[in-house]
Parts: structure tokens; C-alpha cells; sequence
């Protein structure tokens, strides 16, 4: 694609008025819409793929300046392309006619939005982090590079990666895998090679969660972390990848931390509640404006993590949380207000007001407002210029190429964590037992085995999500070889899709509490009768401390991803590559990025 230079350009440089800055500092979701339903908005769950003119309207009339899509928004390349564009063709009917910018979280690994069977996902940052030793940031480039081509052949134009929080925190429930590594320096370096790679491919990257969210045990789409760390621990271990791309290679985002850092800012504000609380960092001019832009060198633009995560939601109403969010010196605010029916169009409408007065009453800083939307509009003439197409689409999603490339990092990242003399599987070990967190990973592993032994195997599974405990004794009793998997820790808002599925993601949790402790007793059951047991750490690797010891080997993959195919077979590419080495046709040559004791 060519990129903008004077159509948008000259856009850009038409004097805007108040209401049409306020509108290009908002980044919209249109995850759900609803219509004319009369139910509450946060009952809607048809999801938006295609654009309804009132949504059309409403960028146009506001100059929205971008909008994030969810999984509900991508379902298939040719509905994609459609939205992109028409969401592309409303922001040219506004005053300004300025681009959108259209973003979306295809970190790889666990967050990937668009459909695993047409994109490609690859494996996760910590799998990229655990072939560093021997690759260095090859497969950073590579992987952001293929991700890079595939957004921008949809017309999707921002994504907010790479993550460059340093996973310090075994316990950390949000960013784990998402992490590269522990070592901040490995973080900086393989997050420089994917801002490069990604910009390179015509994609804006986004630095995130600044100033870090590494160490916390909080998910912010829950609950408002904190992080109690010393201004030099935050100079040496959080801020460090900030810091050093920064300084090499300026990406065209920065996204905020929903997290509280007295260090850097323990100063308070007043929330919606009438409460004093210290501010997040999303709120804080000192860390947003003081730190990132002064200290640290940081002239691009800056963007809020979600405004509707509890973090921020349970303490502030959208009006509040936006007027927080620009005096602290962030350029836009993602996701402040949802609009679900058209009854949500006449409450943004009401919030676009509320904005317009805090400007003419001084709550809002006119001088802050004409930078911002400065910076804006030059990030804006990096955007493409041309309308996505289909055939180029189609011919770039889920490529053979990036396929084979998407097989070589999970093969890659397999790490050998021990083995006692159970791998590679010997011709003696026929009988195999898996116990595996659910139904759907137990069949991927199957086919996986079935497809590359050159031996008949038999196998039975008991998944953790629903078994009887008798039938699974019986099963470890008959099997010469127990592979047991297990994914820790429970999955998080981010991975399901977001703050509507919060209910959705308590229910699974407490369905997923009791997993441990009954693959624990299972792995006990086994090793009381002397069976060989091999444990598969399919996530954060921390788990290994716990099963490790009742295994006589142990394997990593940092990611358990399945894909249901058109044939109905249950593959991915983490259990493609985990049968390779347990039957001995490839090595595990990766290395864990963080500290396991085992």
C-alpha cells in the first residue's frame, strides 16, 4: 500500500474546531450493536460486522478519530475488508476528513483477535523469548513482520503490541506468556525488532502497558493494581524496554497502565465517588507527561488502555475518566463510553457535551488539546491511503509461508525442562494416558500423536474440566506412559475478549480452581504405581515447581491454543510441535525466558 501525502495531509492541516479535537481523541469500540433494542446496553451481544448508518453517522459527525475491533468484529476476510473500508469511507464524510485509525489486539499467542483458522496467530511472546539463546530476535522480526502484512492487507492500520512488560510476577494474572521474558533487557530488544518490524509493514505498533505491568498480581480489567517498586527498580526493570525503544526506534503509540506507582506519582485525585485515592498512571500527568515525554524523550502519541477495565470504571464515570485522562497528557482515550443501541448514541452525544463544557470552564486544558491534536495528525500521515482489498487479503491471511513460519517458532520454543529416560516415547511405551485441562486439547494432542508415530498408539484421555476419578485410575493403571498438560494461570478478560465477558470469565474461573489440585492427586496416583509421567507446562512455566516433581520429565510450550479445521480435526501448532519431540523427530531446543524451580 502507498502511503498518505497530500490528500490527508492537508486534512490534517485545516484548522479543526473544539468539538472536532475532542472527537479525534476518542478511540471507539463497536464490539456490539444492538440498534433500536430498548434492552440495557450491557444486555447486547449481536455482534457489529457491519457498519449501521447511524454508526457511520456518528464518526462522520463527530470526526471519531479511530475505533478497536474484537473478535465479534472479524469473523471472515471478505466481512472484514467490508468493515475496514466503510468504517475508512464514514471518517471521510466528516469536517476533516481525516483517516481512522483502526486497531486491534493481534499480539499473537493468547490474544489474537482474528479467526485462528484464516489469520495466523503464532505461538506468544514468551515462546519468541524462549528461543532468544539461540536466535536472538529472528523470529521477533519474522513473527511481527507476517502479523504486520496480514492487518494491513485487511485495512487495519494500529496494533496495539508488542507487550513490553518485563514478567517479573509468577502470579501475574494478565501479561504472563504475553511477556518475552524476565530479563529487561531481552524485553527491549526483541519489542525494538517488532516495532520495527511491524511499521515496516505499513502497521503502527504500540508500546504496551506503560510505565509496566509486570509485576502485579491484579488484573487492571478487575481490579486497580499497584506497584510498590523503588524508583530504581522502575528505572532498571519496568521502564527499561520503554526506555530503550524509545531511544532507538520511536513507536507510533504508547499505551497506558490502568496501575498505581507511588514511586513515580503519589500524588491523589478525587475519584467520581467523592474518594481520594492515588492516581493511576493512566491519570498522571506526572508519569504520562513528566516522565514519558521529558525524561524519556517520547514525542508520539499516547493512548489509554481500555477506559471501561474496572481499573478505571470502578472508580470513575466516563466523563471524569476522559477529563483524568487528557489534563494527565494523553492523546486518546480507548473505549470511555459504549455504545450498544441507539439510545447509547444520545448518551455519547450527552458526554460529547460534557467535554465541550469542561474546555469553555477550563476543566479541560485548551493549550493540551491543540498538541495533542497536533501529534495526532501527524501520526495520521503515516496511515495508508489506499482502501484494503480483498484479493490482496486473501492472498496474505494464513499464507503458506507464514504457516511454515507459525510451525518453526513452536517448534523452536519447546523447551526440555527434564527428562528422566521417558523422551523420546520408546517402542515399549504403545499405552498412552493424557490428562489434559479439557476435551478439545486432548484431541489435538491425540491427533497430533496419531498423525507423526510410526507406531500404533493407543490412547484414552482424561480432561480435568469433567471425569470420573475410577475411569481415570483405571486408565493410568493400564498405560505404560502418563502425558499430563496443564495451563496456568486461569485464562484473563484480555484473552476472552474483554470487559463484557467478565461474568463469562468468573464462571470459567470457578470451574478452573479445582484443576491443579485434581491433576495433582492424579499425578500421585501415577507415580505411587511407578508409572513413567511426562508434564507439559502449556503456558506460564511456573507451574513446573508444582508438578515437576511427581514427573520424571517435563516440557514447555508457552502456548495451548487449538484450531478446529474445516474437517472438524482439533489441531495448533504448539501440540504439532509437542508431538514431534515426544516421539523423538525434532529437539527441544528452547530455553525458559523466566525463573522455574523444579
Amino acid at each position: 500500500m502507498s502511503f498518505i501525502t497530500s490528500a490527508h495531509a492537508t486534512a490534517a492541516q485545516v484548522p479543526l474546531t473544539t468539538s472536532q479535537m475532542l472527537g479525534q481523541k476518542l478511540m471507539l469500540d463497536f464490539r456490539y450493536y444492538c440498534g433500536e433494542s430498548k434492552k440495557p446496553s450491557g444486555d447486547c451481544r449481536a455482534a457489529m460486522t457491519t457498519l449501521p448508518p447511524e454508526l457511520s453517522e456518528l464518526i462522520s459527525k463527530y470526526d471519531i478519530g479511530g475505533a478497536i475491533l474484537f473478535a465479534e468484529n472479524v469473523q471472515n476476510t471478505a466481512q472484514i475488508v467490508s468493515l475496514t473500508n466503510a468504517l475508512q469511507s464514514a471518517a471521510q464524510q466528516s469536517k476533516s476528513q481525516l483517516p481512522l485509525f483502526i486497531a486491534i489486539d493481534q499480539e499473537g499467542g493468547r490474544v489474537a483477535r482474528i479467526n485462528r483458522e484464516q489469520a495466523t496467530s503464532f505461538t506468544g511472546n514468551m515462546s519468541i523469548g524462549a528461543t532468544y539463546p539461540k536466535q536472538g530476535d529472528t523470529y521477533a522480526t519474522k513473527v511481527a513482520s507476517a502479523i504486520g502484512k496480514e492487518l494491513n492487507s485487511l485495512g487495519i492500520n494500529v496494533n496495539f503490541a508488542p507487550t513490553v512488560d518485563v514478567n517479573s510476577n509468577p502470579n501475574n494474572p494478565v501479561i504472563n506468556v504475553r511477556s518475552f521474558s524476565e530479563n529487561p533487557k531481552v524485553v527491549a530488544e526483541l519489542g525494538l525488532a517488532q516495532v520495527k518490524a511491524f511499521e515496516a509493514a505499513g502497521v503502527l505498533s504500540a508500546l504496551k502497558h506503560f510505565p509496566g505491568h509486570g509485576d502485579t498480581h491484579v488484573d487492571s480489567h478487575t481490579g486497580l493494581p499497584r506497584v510498590d517498586h523503588d524508583r530504581d527498580k522502575i528505572n532498571q526493570q519496568d521502564l527499561l524496554p520503554f526506555a530503550e525503544i524509545i531511544k532507538t526506534s520511536p513507536p507510533g503509540m504508547v499505551m497506558t497502565a490502568h496501575i498505581q506507582y507511588p514511586a513515580l506519582d503519589s500524588s491523589k485525585v478525587v475519584n467520581s465517588q467523592g474518594e481520594s485515592m492515588i492516581r493511576p498512571a493512566t491519570m498522571s500527568y506526572q508519569i504520562m507527561t513528566q516522565l514519558l515525554r521529558h525524561e524519556l524523550g517520547y514525542q508520539g502519541v499516547t493512548v489509554t488502555d481500555a477506559l471501561d477495565m474496572a481499573g478505571i470504571s470502578d472508580f470513575f464515570n466516563p466523563v471524569d475518566a476522559t477529563i483524568e485522562t487528557f489534563n494527565a497528557g494523553v492523546d486518546i482515550a480507548l473505549m470511555p463510553i459504549a455504545i450498544r443501541n441507539r439510545a447509547d448514541i444520545k448518551r455519547f452525544e450527552q458526554y460529547m457535551a460534557e467535554l465541550t463544557a469542561a474546555l469553555d470552564t477550563n476543566k479541560l486544558n485548551q493549550e493540551q488539546l491543540n498538541s495533542s491534536m497536533a501529534r495526532i495528525a501527524k501520526l495520521k500521515t503515516k496511515l495508508p491511503q489506499s482502501s484494503a482489498s480483498l484479493a490482496i487479503a486473501n492472498s496474505t491471511l494464513g499464507n503458506p509461508s507464514h504457516r511454515r513460519l507459525e510451525a518453526e517458532l513452536a517448534l523452536a520454543a519447546i523447551t526440555e525442562v527434564k527428562n528422566d529416560g521417558v523422551l523420546p516415547l520408546r517402542d515399549n511405551a504403545q499405552v498412552v494416558h493424557l490428562i489434559m485441562p479439557d476435551r478439545q486439547k486432548c484431541f489435538a494432542l491425540e491427533q497430533a500423536l496419531q498423525t507423526y508415530s510410526k507406531n500404533s498408539l493407543t490412547l484414552s484421555c482424561t480432561s480435568l474440566q469433567a471425569y470420573d476419578p475410577d475411569i481415570a485410575h483405571d486408565a493410568i493403571k493400564q498405560a505404560d506412559v502418563i502425558i499430563a498438560a496443564h495451563a496456568s494461570p486461569p485464562q484473563s478478560a484480555v484473552e476472552i475478549g474483554g470487559m463484557d465477558d467478565v461474568k463469562k470469565l468468573r464462571e470459567h474461573g470457578v470451574a478452573r480452581n479445582v484443576q491443579p489440585e485434581a491433576l495433582k492427586a492424579l499425578l500421585q496416583y501415577g507415580q505411587k504405581l511407578g508409572k513413567k509421567q511426562l508434564f507439559i507446562s502449556l503456558r506460564a512455566p511456573y507451574e513446573i515447581s508444582t508438578f515437576g516433581p511427581l514427573s520424571n520429565a517435563v516440557l514447555a510450550s508457552y502456548a495451548y491454543n487449538v484450531d478446529v479445521n474445516r474437517d472438524k480435526k482439533v489441531t495448533g501448532p504448539a501440540y504439532t510441535a509437542l508431538a514431534k519431540v515426544i516421539l523423538g523427530i525434532a529437539k527441544a531446543e528452547g530455553s525458559l525466558p523466566v525463573t522455574v524451580n523444579h
